[in-house]
């Protein structure tokens, strides 16, 4: 993952390796597009406990080929936009790196990571909600004639 700096000016540590598949491709309507598959195991700071954990990332999205801003309008549903150069080419390092940034959560939470018993204060245990709760403006019914 070390080729990916910007990704690793956010993650926790660059180790670990990033599986990727690009599929270029021109589609029944004549859009180019370029299918990004890639799985990598990030380690990201927990926002609750401060330590690191490993978050599997997945990305699956098909990006249709654009030279001008004003050709997005034009690429079917399902696909997003890549603005690419006049001579077609992207970099495909950049690209995938792009769509391991967008996947990533805005406020990372180890999703294993519980409160700890003396974070609770005493009898601030969960409460099951209640089975109806009632309607606030039940009154204002009778008023209505």
């Amino acid at each position: 993952m070390s080729v990916f700096t910007r990704l690793g000016e956010v993650i926790a540590s660059t180790e670990g390796d990033v599986t990727y598949e690009l599929d270029f491709g021109t589609d029944d309507f004549g859009t180019k597009y370029v299918a990004v598959r890639a799985t990598a195991p990030l380690t990201l700071i927990c926002q609750r406990s401060l330590e690191p954990f490993v978050l599997p990332v997945e990305v699956d999205t098909r990006l249709g080929l654009i030279v001008r801003e004003s050709d997005e309008a034009g690429l079917p549903p399902g696909y997003e936009a890549l603005l690419v150069e006049d001579d077609g080419k992207l970099n495909p390092i950049a690209t995938i790196e792009d769509e391991l940034l967008l996947v990533l959560p805005l406020v990372p939470v180890n999703p294993d990571y519980e409160l700890p018993d003396d974070m609770l204060g005493a009898g601030e245990e969960e409460e099951p909600l209640p089975e109806k709760t009632e309607n606030p403006f039940a009154a204002l019914r009778g008023l209505i004639k």
